[in-house]
């Protein structure tokens, strides 16, 4: 199996999670964006610099509420208590929320902690930076509780 393969798998099984917590808290759920488009369209995007390639993988309603979510397994840094967020998926996230606003796009972290592009970009603006200007490190400490965010379980969808 490639490197490429088994960051697939680990991402693909947290997508199933974070949708089965947000399904557990009354949200109806669709997959979307890159894991959702045929291999060859895949592995083109693979080698594009195009914000397609950050798309979202989810997209969530509950009552009149519409949402985004990128699904962002393998953080925090397993030496740090810090995310590693790409520059890459920050800019192509602050492009989707301009464009589709007022839609948020949450990025769903591997602890089901939870962020927004914004929020990324705020606070690592002023920080040191990785040393290859690729990643932007946050604090865990700034993350929002998956429940505070998405409700508590439970909740039941509007029909």
């Amino acid at each position: 199996m490639t490197h490429w393969q088994e960051r697939k798998a680990i991402g693909d099984a947290h997508e199933r999670r974070v949708e089965a917590a947000l399904r557990a808290r009354g949200w109806t759920v669709q997959r979307c964006g890159q894991g959702t488009y045929a291999s060859a369209i895949q592995q083109a995007l693979a080698r594009t610099t195009s914000a397609l390639r950050w798309f979202p993988d989810l997209i969530a309603a509950r009552d009149s509420e519409i949402v985004t979510i990128d699904a962002k397994d393998r953080m925090p840094s397993t030496t740090s208590d810090r995310y590693a967020v790409s520059n890459d998926a920050v800019r192509a996230g602050l492009l989707f929320t301009g464009v589709h606003a007022p839609t948020p796009l949450y990025y769903v972290l591997g602890d089901l902690k939870v962020l927004t592009p914004a929020e990324v970009l705020h606070y690592t603006d002023h920080a040191r930076r990785h040393r290859s200007g690729a990643y932007h490190f946050v604090s865990t400490a700034h993350a929002h509780h998956f429940d505070d965010v998405f409700g508590p379980t439970g909740l039941q969808a509007a029909s």
